[in-house]
């Protein structure tokens, strides 16, 4: 909010504040009465000193960054604390979180400290004021305050005031909004530095035509006119007008939770004058969103479901006059639903990381190591991707340089993740094998590596080979090959295959065979010329299963031989099927289309013509591979690690198991993460770096020279847990002739473990041979040790148990003495049974009264000094209370009750009064005694049954003869007797009086035995002649005194009502003296009612109350009895 420092000091706000910036910050009585409006109630916690290090005042400079640092003990603390940064007492700056304030939270687990910091960004004017700080943790709470104050820079006074019309943001002239606190600092200080008379430009403005603005601006050195314009209108617009329209006026600031309403008051002078209600200057109708209420000189502005669209500046308008506020929406804390998962991976691949947040369009701040990411971090190396709820950050291109530790914040919650990046291990898969061909034949090399993408270089002696009409280099998949067509002696040599990244090469020779043309016989001898140079094995030949072979085997002889191809006793089908042979003049191939493991053996070849036959023999091995490992399971778990066991695989693929790789991930997930690179050989591994509490599952690849085997079974569930720490506060509650009872708080680090129960042990003192004290943990915080000897002093310690084991032994620092103490009997009375308990007829009676005494007291109950033996009332005694009831209270229940409380000769007792009430009787000898004019006088005598309470007054109900309806004169009439005015002449008034006590009115009223006739006038009669009636009469009481029973210390009241004329003399009297002029005492004589009050009676107030009036006629006297009871021992639990 802009605010206006004016020549006599006040300040004039705008409707709006900029964020992060409290309203009225510079008026503190301003904000004192914000606060009052929030009525936040005070903290109910115990008041703590929590604080390791406070946060202290500061001064800063503008412009400037400030840090302020909390730490907080939590060694104490039963769960984590909550820390608020709070300006003033009510704005919570959490919600402020932005670029200009930033919050940061640590914590040290070997010294239990956690680290709070909180920074203010490049701060003004605005951010000066009180701060506090609010620690709490369930019922322990800390707090501390600390001052912001802001200075201005030292800079050179300008004597222009082009500078205060600097914008706040960094954006273009019409961004941001104008800022004249420095501008009115600067003219203060050049006004101290050279007095001399100042001009104010706004005067002038102010006085001035529109026309000339631009003239007066130019001569002051205003340049930007705008700003100067919107300045002078909002000036002109809050500018106060005497008016005395409003009573009181809206608060500068409130606050409301989103989702909540909220409610803006003004009290006008006039209750008839209409109010507007504007919002951002734009007038608020009437709506189920904004409700207007209009009482008496109250007007109110309700806004329901309030949202951030409602945070704004409210204006009520009455006539010419207004008035501002400013209403701030708290936005709930953003929760993380879907933590973040750990990624293991290799240079060059993509990497992402996925959050979800309980809130759509929620900010999530995302940092790595501490250093916030955004998307000019390193050269857009990172990006940030939005999907409703899911926030995802991707990394491409994964380094060595990106390992290390990533967060994901939000308001309410943070969560993490660590990345790990290997270099890339390239694997062949398949090697070159040297070749020997003969001229114009064709020469292939080929290699298969592990990864797709990779590209290489093919030399030949060193000299990169240049691909022509026949050299020819391709690369699919994962295979590289080398065509040389037409082979020529120039191509024999080394070649070698280079891969691009990695330092390896794979190599193999080129022979040339020259063939020499001599003289042959015309009967040759059959001959097989078998190379198996290039089979890895002499007369072995390995083919990987699923893949084709084809063994060339050249053959000569004259004339052509027969071939024939065996396995074991079976020939092989020369042209058809699976396995076959192709053979022509000179040459015999061994074909094995789509190799099975079957198809291994020792496999012979026989060529026969009549000059003579040759035979060979070679083994096909068919290899592939591995089976997967198998039961993989967990054996041990501890608190972020597990061990993982397995068996290897049935079946080794025909070559020997090199290693394992494994795999994890979290139950539920998708993303395996791989533990491995290298293979691992041994079958027993340390799963590292797991989040406690979280179920886990794993996979185990066996790996062989011809590749990688499918995955296993997944292992079953597990879950990387600790012990608990050792309980904490173990104290002995009781002790007896044989038992101990023992309590505790649970362990102050728990884990995700949970605690399944406790083991409690004991041992004599001086010995380590501890006994458990039972055979199943214990769920609760205490526990009785029984069947201990009698005077021994033993130790005893509690440890807590979960899955992952025992925890460490919380051990009584001195042994205890196995031996009854003696407690001397004490009954606590609840305070409602101090005073007489008074129940309706019907209802029940339900009291427990606690006592406690060792060893076990005896209670007793009577009543009315006789031991109870009514079967109607009901008792039953523990070893630390008592129970009284009465399923159906009764009249004859009335009385008062002793429980007594007995441990051999000492004793206690104390007195409950129950009293059993119902409705009373009805009134009897209802009569008209009087008729006259409009009136009737009835007279009563009290019911004969008052239903075990006094009775509070009567109900007078009249009924003319006419219409039988009963109509109710008189309700809670004190005394016996009334009159009826208002009587309809001509009519005949019959009337009922109903009796009336706490319970209610009595069921059947007293109904007068005759009626009232008020006779019409204007009939001709012969009145006697007047006579005027005596009204002298002797002094009668109406209504007599009651005993009562009053507690000592309260004041109480004694009354009672007479008649006579002339009026009598009324005189108090204790135990038959006369009470004087004594303050303690006070009468009152109302109408006839006279009434005695007690201030404060005392034991020695008890006794014979007695009232005396007295005229000339005669005399009258009525006494009552007051009994006071002693409060010494409500005093004394009074202080416990």
């Amino acid at each position: 909010m802009w605010s206006w420092r004016w020549s006599d000091g006040s300040i004039r706000q705008s409707p709006r504040c900029q964020r992060g910036q409290t309203a009225a910050q510079d008026d503190s009585d301003a904000t004192t009465t914000a606060e009052a409006v929030l009525g936040e109630d005070p903290q109910l916690s115990e008041l703590t000193g929590l604080f390791v290090l406070k946060p202290e005042s500061t001064t800063v400079t503008q412009g400037k960054d400030a840090m302020f640092v909390a730490k907080v003990d939590s060694s104490t603390l039963m769960r984590k604390p909550t820390l608020k940064w709070l300006k003033g007492k009510w704005l919570d700056l959490g919600s402020k979180a932005g670029k200009h304030l930033q919050f940061k939270e640590s914590y040290d687990r070997s010294t239990k400290v956690y680290t709070y910091e909180m920074c203010i960004i490049k701060a003004v004017d605005g951010d000066a004021g009180g701060y506090r700080c609010e620690v709490t943790s369930k019922d322990k709470c800390d707090s501390c305050t600390f001052e912001v104050s802001v200075q201005a820079v030292q800079e050179e006074q300008q004597d222009n005031i082009l500078e205060a019309f600097k914008r706040s943001g960094d954006a273009d002239e019409d961004a941001g909004d104008l800022d004249f606190s420095a501008l009115l600092k600067k003219r203060q200080k050049k006004q101290q530095a050279a007095p001399k008379e100042e001009v104010d430009v706004w005067d002038i403005l102010k006085a001035a035509k529109p026309c000339d603005y631009e003239k007066i601006a130019f001569e002051y050195g205003i340049t930007d006119l705008r700003g100067m314009l919107k300045r002078l209108k909002k000036m002109k617009t809050v500018e106060p007008k005497k008016s005395d329209a409003f009573l009181r006026k809206l608060e500068p600031a409130y606050s409301v939770n989103k989702g909540k309403k909220i409610q803006l008051s003004v009290e006008v002078a006039d209750s008839n004058t209409p109010v507007k209600w504007l919002k951002n200057g734009q007038e608020i109708k009437p709506s189920a969103k904004y409700v207007f209420e209009s009482v008496g000189n109250k007007r109110t502005l309700t806004i329901n479901k309030c949202n951030l669209s409602d945070d704004a500046a409210y204006e009520c308008v009455v006539g010419e006059e207004k008035c501002f506020t400013e209403v701030f929406v708290k936005e709930p804390p953003v929760t993380i639903t879907k933590l973040l998962d750990d990624v293991h991976t290799v240079v060059g691949e993509k990497v992402e990381f996925e959050v979800e947040v309980s809130e759509e369009g929620a900010h999530v701040k995302w940092m790595k190591d501490g250093v916030e990411l955004t998307k000019d971090s390193a050269a857009s190396k990172y990006r940030f991707k939005k999907d409703g709820k899911k926030h995802i950050l991707i990394i491409n291109d994964a380094s060595t340089e990106d390992v290390g530790t990533y967060y994901a914040f939000t308001n309410g919650g943070e969560s993490k993740a660590e990345l790990e990046v290997e270099e890339k291990e390239l694997q062949v898969l398949q090697s070159i094998a040297d070749l020997t061909v003969k001229a114009s034949e064709q020469a292939v090399f080929k290699c298969e590596v592990s990864d797709e993408k990779v590209t290489g270089k093919w030399l030949k002696d060193g000299v990169e080979v240049k691909p022509s009409d026949r050299i020819r280099m391709t690369h699919v998949g994962r295979t590289h090959k080398l065509t040389i067509s037409d082979v020529k002696p120039s191509d024999q040599g080394d070649y070698t295959f280079v891969p691009d990244g990695y330092a390896l090469s794979l190599s193999a020779k080129l022979n040339f065979l020259e063939i020499k043309i001599d003289y042959v016989p015309r009967q040759d001898p059959p001959k097989i010329h078998l190379d198996t140079s290039g089979t890895g094995g002499q007369n072995i030949i390995t083919v990987v299963a699923g893949n084709k072979l084809r063994f060339d085997v050249e053959i000569s002889g004259d004339p052509p031989p027969v071939v024939c191809w065996k396995k074991g006793d079976k020939a092989v089908s020369e042209s058809e099927g699976r396995v076959r042979v192709e053979t022509r003049k000179t040459l015999s191939s061994f074909v094995i289309q789509g190799a099975e493991k079957g198809d291994e053996g020792l496999y012979s070849l026989t060529v026969a013509n009549p000059a003579g036959e040759d035979q060979a023999e070679l083994f096909v091995k068919v290899v592939d591979v591995p089976d997967p490992p198998e039961n993989v399971k967990c054996t041990s778990v501890g608190e972020d690690c597990a061990t993982v066991t397995w068996d290897p695989p049935a079946f080794d693929g025909g070559v020997p198991i090199k290693g394992y790789l494994m795999e994890r991930k979290k139950m539920g997930s998708s993303r395996w993460t791989k533990l491995n690179f290298d293979v691992y050989e041994s079958t027993t591994y340390e799963a590292k770096k797991m989040i406690e509490g979280v179920l886990y599952e794993m996979r185990v690849f066996a790996v062989n020279g011809i590749g990688i085997s499918q995955p296993s079974a997944n292992s079953k569930p597990f879950m990387p847990i600790a012990p608990t720490s050792e309980p904490t506060r173990l104290t002995v509650e009781d002790v007896t002739d044989s038992t101990c009872a023992l309590r505790w708080l649970p362990p102050e680090k728990v884990g995700a473990g949970g605690i399944d129960g406790y083991i409690i042990e004991y041992c004599p003192e001086g010995s380590d041979q501890w006994v458990q004290a039972h055979q199943e943990p214990v769920e609760k915080n205490q526990y009785r040790v029984k069947g201990l000897p009698v005077g021994e002093k033993m130790l005893f310690r509690v440890v807590a148990v979960n899955i992952a084991g025992r925890s460490p032994p919380a051990t009584l620092a001195q042994a205890v003495t196995i031996r009854e103490i003696m407690e001397h009997p004490k009954i606590r009375l609840p305070r409602h049974l101090r005073t007489r308990l008074v129940r309706i007829v019907g209802e029940k009676v339900n009291l427990v009264i606690p006592f406690q005494g060792k060893p076990r007291p005896v209670a007793m109950w009577s009543k009315d000094g006789v031991p109870l033996e009514d079967r109607s009332v009901g008792t039953r005694s523990s070893d630390v209370d008592t129970i009284f009831f009465i399923r159906s209270a009764d009249r004859n229940h009335s009385g008062k009750y002793t429980l007594s409380v007995q441990i051999e000769n000492m004793v206690d007792s104390a007195d409950i009064h129950i009293q059993v009430v119902e409705k009373p009787g009805p009134p009897i000898a209802v009569h008209v005694t009087e008729v006259w004019g409009f009136n009737a006088s009835l007279e009563w005598k009290p019911p004969k049954d008052d239903g075990n309470s006094e009775i509070i007054g009567y109900t007078i109900q009249k009924a003319d003869s006419k219409t039988k309806e009963w109509f109710t004169v008189y309700e809670h009439n004190r005394r016996p007797g009334c009159t009826v005015s208002d009587l309809i002449m001509g009519n005949e008034y019959s009337f009922r009086v109903f009796s009336e006590n706490i319970c209610g009115l009595s069921e059947e009223p007293g109904v007068s035995k005759n009626t009232a006739i008020v006779r019409k006038t204007g009939l001709e009669c012969n009145p006697c002649p007047f006579k005027e009636k005596d009204r002298n009469t002797s002094p009668k009481f109406t209504a007599p005194l009651v005993d009562r029973s009053v507690v000592a210390g309260y004041t109480t009241t004694i009354s009672c009502a007479v008649r006579g004329y002339p009026k009598p003399k009324i005189i108090w009297m204790k135990n038959k003296m006369i009470i004087g002029e004594d303050p303690k005492f006070m009468t009152l004589n109302h109408q006839g009612v006279l009434t005695l009050n007690i201030r404060k009676p005392g034991l020695y107030d008890g006794g014979r109350y007695s009232c005396k009036a007295v005229n000339a006629l005669g005399e009258d006297e009525v006494e009552c009895k007051l009994e006071v009871r002693n409060t010494q021992e409500k005093g004394g639990e009074a202080k416990k």
